[in-house]
């Protein structure tokens, strides 16, 4: 049996839908989903594909010519320079490239220093391949960015890896070019791999999104973790890719690949070729809107519950991450001593509404709550109504 596996935790949204399920008419505000619709080049392409048959095996690591479209995409508009289409390997959504990445690059024992508060597979995929993932805090006086001095600090004679993820889910946190140089010297002075996952990387309103393998020196030494899921509206098609320079590691990798998919389902990669291939103003269509469902949101939250929930308006991704008033007690009938669980109950059981404990994140985020604000406006309306009188 593969005991090891006991001490890898679900993350808490596994919960949180199982309560959802239980509410009529729920606000699903706790789902890290937009509600538009994939482009229409994505779906012609995926009719396409069944209609002439598609539907059979492929080469394990993705179709050359999503591979060929993929490399130019990361050279153009991430800057990293991809020598060929083959340094890319296509990965059943960004969770499994984040898993053959850590089965490829960690041995037992294995430390990589991860962001806290992180997107709780981060750490879950880390412990499934036998390494230890680290905690470093993000600070939210510092816009959700580390204190450098702090994350070298971490850094042991066990490390193997950093991992960033900037955007940041949940907080919306992005680091800066001068973060990213700091860190990438780090990995360069000690000897460390970077792991970066830029599933947010079309999500940001305010600043620029760099890719830390478009530094000088650095695409050598990092694993860059990309998914259609955010920037095309594709959630369901679970259609991730990852890119490296090193011959070794994409050779184990690819095993990884292979042993968990054999190959990324067929029609799916069709319809990230329309994707690549299609229009791309739908990119800025929904960054734009997102960023104004944003704003609503938050002006909703501070006329609604102001009182209870404060905190800045992200910089990028689609999350409002939201101090809990430390005075809000929940109330008796909700035993849970962290209050990041408390008010989630609370708000799921009394006013319908979906959010996540901060603390599901990391224990840097207990004491927030996470609410996703690219739902449609009519669900962030009401889940803000049913705060209003929640919270009267």
């Amino acid at each position: 049996m593969g005991v090891f596996l006991d001490s890898v935790p679900f993350s808490g949204i596994i919960r949180i839908r199982d309560m959802m399920y239980t509410v009529r008419d729920p606000f699903r505000l706790d789902q890290g989903d937009v509600s538009f619709d994939a482009p229409d080049s994505v779906k012609t392409a995926m009719h396409r594909a069944i209609d002439e048959n598609r539907s059979h095996y492929l080469q394990t690591t993705g179709v050359p010519r999503l591979l060929d479209l993929l490399a130019e995409k990361l050279r153009h508009r991430n800057g990293i320079p991809v020598a060929a289409s083959d340094e890319v390997m296509v990965t059943t959504g960004g969770i499994h490239g984040l898993y053959i990445i850590c089965q490829g690059l960690l041995e037992p024992g294995d430390e990589v220093v991860i962001p806290d508060p992180e997107w709780p597979p981060a750490a879950g995929n880390i412990l499934a391949a036998h390494g230890v993932p680290v905690p470093c805090a993000l600070h939210e006086r510092l816009g959700w960015r580390y204190d450098l001095a702090e994350l070298a600090s971490t850094i042991g004679p066990s490390t193997r890896a950093i991992y960033v993820n900037s955007p940041n889910n949940p907080s919306g946190g992005v680091l800066t070019r001068e973060d990213l140089q700091a860190i990438g010297d780090l990995c360069r002075e000690r000897g460390l791999w970077l792991i970066s996952d830029e599933a947010y990387e079309d999500v940001v309103f305010e600043g620029e999104h760099v890719s830390p393998a478009s530094l000088h020196g650095m695409y050598e030494r990092t694993i860059s973790l990309f998914t259609f899921s955010k920037s095309y509206a594709m959630t369901g098609l679970r259609l991730g890719y990852v890119v490296a320079q090193s011959p070794q590691l994409r050779e184990r990798m690819k095993k990884a690949l292979f042993y968990t998919a054999s190959n990324v389902a067929s029609v799916v990669q069709f319809g990230g070729i329309g994707a690549l291939e299609g229009p791309q103003n739908s990119i800025d269509a929904f960054r734009q809107e997102l960023k104004s469902r944003r704003d609503f949101f938050y002006a909703g939250i501070r006329e609604a519950a102001g009182h209870v929930f404060t905190g800045d308006p992200p910089r990028g991704a689609f999350y409002a991450f939201l101090r809990i008033n430390p005075e809000w007690k929940a109330p008796a009938e909700i035993t849970t001593t962290s209050q990041s669980w408390g008010m989630t109950e609370f708000l799921i059981s009394r006013g319908r509404i979906g959010c996540v404990p901060g603390v599901d994140f990391g224990q840097n985020g207990e004491g927030y709550l996470r609410f996703c604000f690219a739902r449609d406006r009519r669900e962030l309306t009401g889940a803000l109504e049913s705060m209003r009188t929640l919270f009267a």
